[in-house]
């Protein structure tokens, strides 16, 4: 009786296993692929972070995991599939952020795997609807956004911009010392991204 009870609440959670499961395994595809295609300092994108992230939060269906990584990286995805489409049909980048998915040099199995752009922010919002929002996100999302953005500068190559610690489009700024420069990243993601989000996701789901 005990054994049934265990399969019935496992199949009877609020997340279905099949998304979990299918999550994970696209998750361990992922890692060893991207770690010698990028190197590991691109784990420290805000994206492919909270892709890893996903992966507890389902296990778990901790509203609170949802809700900072939607929180993240929500509009950010966003702006991705927008550059993406553009760029796919006018030939035009306007952020700049899905240019890799045009690189001839880059496989397109390796490029198809970045279409869980796509994927994610429709999975974390359907968490966050089903789990419920909670406002605790904003002030761990930015915490993390302050330990992510040092250590981006810190760990990567100023090649691969990662979180744009270097610069903006690919372009590495020179009109301010960096360490200001990632100072001011630090503060603006706070309050041009996380806090509107957080507002917005507030008013969503009450």
């Amino acid at each position: 009786m005990d054994q049934a009870n265990t399969v019935w609440a496992l199949f009877s959670q609020q997340i279905p296993l099949g998304l979990k499961v299918s999550v994970t395994l696209f998750v361990y595809l992922l890692i060893p692929v991207y770690w010698v295609q990028y190197g590991p300092g691109n784990f420290l994108w805000f994206s492919d972070l909270a892709l890893l992230l996903t992966v507890p939060a389902l296990w778990l269906e901790s509203a609170l995991l949802a809700s900072i990584i939607l929180l993240g990286v929500g509009l950010l995805e966003v702006v991705w599939i927008i550059d993406f489409a553009v760029r796919l049909f006018t030939g035009v980048s306007l952020a700049g952020l899905s240019r890799y998915m045009f690189n001839p040099r880059i496989s397109r199995f390796i490029r198809a795997l970045s279409f869980f752009h796509i994927a994610l922010p429709v999975i974390l919002l359907w968490m966050v609807y089903r789990l419920g929002y909670d406002s605790r996100a904003l002030a761990l999302q930015t915490l993390l956004a302050w330990i992510v953005l040092p250590m981006s500068y810190l760990l990567t190559e100023p090649s691969e911009n990662v979180n744009w610690v270097y610069g903006f489009r690919n372009k590495r700024q020179s009109f301010m010392p960096a360490p200001l420069y990632v100072g001011l990243l630090m503060a603006l993601f706070p309050l041009v991204i996380y806090f509107p989000t957080h507002l917005l996701l507030k008013t969503l789901f009450r």
